[in-house]
């Protein structure tokens, strides 16, 4: 299954005119081994500029197009974060070559914050769908769930911040489908960080 997610992070470089870094090939095999292997929750924690994000992306977007029933959740510290995560793999659905067959013909949902791809019928959520993690979520569900630098100044400088952080990354056990993946990416901001309590 490796080899499927490199052709893709390969064939996607390849459009951009960019051959792929070994670190990148690296962080993809550590995403997929999350996804595919118990308990399927991760932390990604990688040196600033490294790319980190970009896989992820890229990840995601593989995702649906090996699994295009996945439902993915996208949260950020801000709204505006994870929707520039939703916009990088909406972009990708739209001009990566094995994926011409994903995007539909009537976008209703295509937009910056949710996207979603031609699937099986019957699924409620969109394919991808971002929030703040002070967001709405309730009565959301997802497979793949995609916390991408929660932990930021703003909402880990105080004691009481990161206490609240905590309970509402809690809450998304109650979100996640049984057997889904939950996967953390980011940068420790203070010394009692909440990625000490996250499951690597």
């Amino acid at each position: 299954m490796i080899q499927e997610f490199y052709n893709f992070l390969d064939t996607w470089n390849n459009v951009l005119g960019l051959s792929t870094p070994a670190h990148h090939k690296q962080i993809m095999e550590f995403l997929v081994s999350i996804w595919t292997a118990p308990p399927h929750r991760g932390l990604l924690m990688a040196f600033r500029h490294s790319g980190k994000s970009t896989v992820v992306g890229i990840f995601a977007a593989c995702v649906l197009y090996m699994r295009p029933e996945t439902r993915i959740l996208i949260l950020s510290a801000e709204s505006t974060l994870s929707a520039r995560m939703v916009s990088h793999v909406r972009h990708i659905l739209e001009n990566h070559p094995m994926c011409s067959d994903m995007v539909p013909d009537v976008k209703k949902e295509w937009a910056q914050g949710k996207i979603t791809v031609n699937r099986p019928i019957g699924i409620r959520e969109p394919s991808v769908t971002c929030q703040g993690i002070h967001g709405n979520i309730t009565g959301l569900r997802a497979d793949l769930i995609i916390c991408d630098d929660v932990e930021v100044p703003n909402t880990s400088n105080t004691a009481q911040k990161r206490e609240t952080l905590r309970e509402r990354l809690r809450e998304l056990d109650f979100i996640l489908s049984p057997s889904g993946t939950m996967i953390y990416i980011g940068t420790p901001h203070t010394l009692d960080t909440i990625y000490r309590t996250q499951e690597t």
